[in-house]
């Protein structure tokens, strides 16, 4: 890590998933704005649950608004992974480690994107609780986003206390 910048240590295969990951959510957030879609309506929450006419009336005030700002983070995440395609990693390349830099700028859309990505998994999924497990692994790529999401927050505490020095 530097005072500028957090380093995220990730294989060439982790890589290559979270750039699909972000990449899938991207086009979610650029062609599936209508309101119905579970996923989206989870990424835009409404305060007025009990209230049909409210909640319409703030969703088609904010609604454009958050997914913008959310399609802005998760382009800016995908800009800090690089140039990453291909699904034919030789296993060497796959399982070598690597060192993102993630500029202190964009840590928070990093944080804000993988979140969001994981509450379009877990509304997909029908996940309710971390603790909820499934034997056949659909499960664990939102298992992982968690992991990586408390990599990212330590990673930004060291480089923040680093800052402070």
């Amino acid at each position: 890590m530097t005072r500028d910048a957090v380093i995220v240590t990730i294989t060439g295969i982790e890589e290559l998933h979270l750039a699909k990951l972000v990449d899938d959510f991207i086009e979610l957030l650029a062609t599936s704005r209508e309101v119905g879609d579970p996923a989206i309506d989870r990424l835009t929450p409404t305060p007025y649950p009990d209230d049909a006419d409210s909640a319409a009336d703030f969703a088609e005030s904010t609604r454009d608004d958050l997914l913008d700002r959310r399609l802005a983070d998760a382009r800016r995440t995908r800009g800090s992974l690089g140039d990453v395609t291909g699904d034919d990693l030789a296993e060497a390349e796959a399982l070598r480690t690597r060192e993102t830099t993630v500029p202190v700028e964009d840590v928070d859309a990093w944080l804000r994107t993988l979140t969001a990505i994981r509450l379009v998994i877990a509304t997909r999924l029908g996940i309710t609780t971390d603790e909820q497990t499934a034997t056949d692994g659909r499960h664990d790529v939102y298992d992982w986003l968690g992991y990586r999401l408390e990599l990212l927050i330590q990673a930004a505490d060291e480089a923040d206390e680093g800052r402070k020095v």
